[in-house]
């Protein structure tokens, strides 16, 4: 008989899984790995409800299955020691689980390569562990933990959302959602302004509403017609605030974007994870401009715009050198607009208080792209490296991040 291999985590098990070691089954003897504690938290950013052990014991006792294992490599292909231990015939997943990476790896081995849809047994409510989570949500609001009020960090199109920037030429603006697991300080382009309006409203967490009508609402509270000095901030620091995951919100000379996209592809977040780290400089100082002397033309906002689609095109591509050329084109054409975010002016004079931090990450060999985030002025350099956790072992001030799930 054909030995048949399946992988996968299994935490919340229910009648889906079931169903779909019953399906794999019918190719031959069913043998299938589980992912560790280790590579769950990896994977997921928090523990499993239930231990390897446990998950290992009802996985075991399932009828349909021969055998179970812990997988004891790591990441999105942790399977491939018990791949090579139980050396299957065939090797099935769902099709929402199937890459082109399973695929080869399979074609390396000489392995038959099965996705199957996602259907469930006659007469049941289909079921997923995500649909599972969100129903336990609904129900019992204390399931999810919050470390506090997010952050956001923008990518890619700074100042698109302004409208006397984009009425020269439409385009995106790329924000990812962060938890805030380091000092998030003032005036350091992390749009603390925002989180501050959101403290006022919630002090402790958002709450659990559609991200982009919480979005709306942070906006129109922190831009009321009671604001007296004449500033709308942009509406990409409530977006990158309350959507999670990556977002790219689109404006066409309008204060709210007309069309919004978001992903939590948690491979393609772990991506940006692995290559983006924060080093600290000095708050934008008081009394500073950063808007004085901006030279803002259609050429430098096509510019803005085509290095926004560059960079998500990118990043959800998992192309990091693309993602960098894209990130310091982007930066760079913000700078071609607002040379303040380099060299803000203070009292009619530039102070060139950013430009020493740039010349040192630019010249280390593993940082690819650098830019600041918000409006600039200083606060923290943004760097594209070769590896995040081992970029931040050699330099102790850089903060690697976790993107809000």
């Amino acid at each position: 008989m054909k030995k048949v291999f399946v992988s996968g985590c299994y935490d919340l098990l229910h009648s889906g899984h079931i169903e779909f070691f019953h399906q794999a089954s019918q190719y031959g003897e069913l043998y299938v790995g589980i992912g560790s504690d280790a590579t769950y938290l990896e994977y997921k950013h928090r523990k499993p409800l239930f231990p390897q052990e446990e998950r290992l014991f009802m996985v075991s006792n399932i009828k349909a299955v021969k055998k179970a294992y812990i997988n004891e490599g790591r990441g999105i292909i942790d399977f491939l020691p018990t791949l090579d231990i139980v050396k299957p015939d065939i090797f099935v997943v769902n099709a929402e689980g199937g890459s082109d990476e399973k695929r080869r790896i399979c074609a390396e081995r000489g392995i038959e390569y099965i996705e199957l849809q996602r259907t469930p047994h006659e007469g049941l409510k289909a079921r997923s562990s995500s649909s599972l989570k969100a129903e336990l949500n609904k129900a019992d609001d204390s399931v999810e933990e919050t470390t506090g009020i997010p952050t956001r960090l923008d990518l890619a199109g700074t100042w698109i959302d302004q409208p006397y920037v984009s009425q020269y030429h439409p385009g995106w603006a790329i924000t990812i959602s962060l938890e805030p697991t380091f000092e998030v300080r003032d005036r350091c382009g992390l749009s603390t302004s925002t989180r501050k309006v959101i403290q006022k409203i919630w002090p402790v967490r958002l709450p659990k509403m559609d991200p982009e009508m919480l979005a709306r609402l942070v906006f129109c509270f922190e831009n009321n017609p009671e604001r007296h000095d004449g500033i709308i901030s942009g509406a990409q620091d409530a977006i990158g605030i309350c959507v999670p995951g990556l977002c790219r919100h689109y404006y066409d000379n309008n204060f709210w974007p007309s069309k919004m996209e978001s992903t939590q592809d948690e491979m393609t977040l772990r991506f940006l994870e692995k290559h983006l780290v924060m080093v600290p400089m000095e708050p934008r100082r008081p009394g500073c401009s950063v808007v004085e002397g901006k030279d803002i033309t259609p050429n430098k906002v096509a510019a803005l715009a085509k290095a926004a689609d560059d960079c998500w095109n990118a990043i959800i591509n998992h192309d990091l050198n693309a993602f960098a050329q894209a990130y310091k084109a982007s930066f760079n054409a913000q700078v071609a607009m607002f040379p303040g975010m380099v060299t803000p002016v203070n009292n009619g004079k530039p102070e060139a208080v950013v430009l020493p931090y740039i010349d040192k990450y630019s010249q280390m060999s593993d940082v690819l792209a650098w830019k600041m985030p918000g409006a600039g002025g200083g606060g923290y350099l943004a760097l594209v490296v070769d590896d995040a956790t081992v970029f931040a072992s050699k330099h102790p001030e850089a903060i690697e991040l976790k993107i809000r799930r």
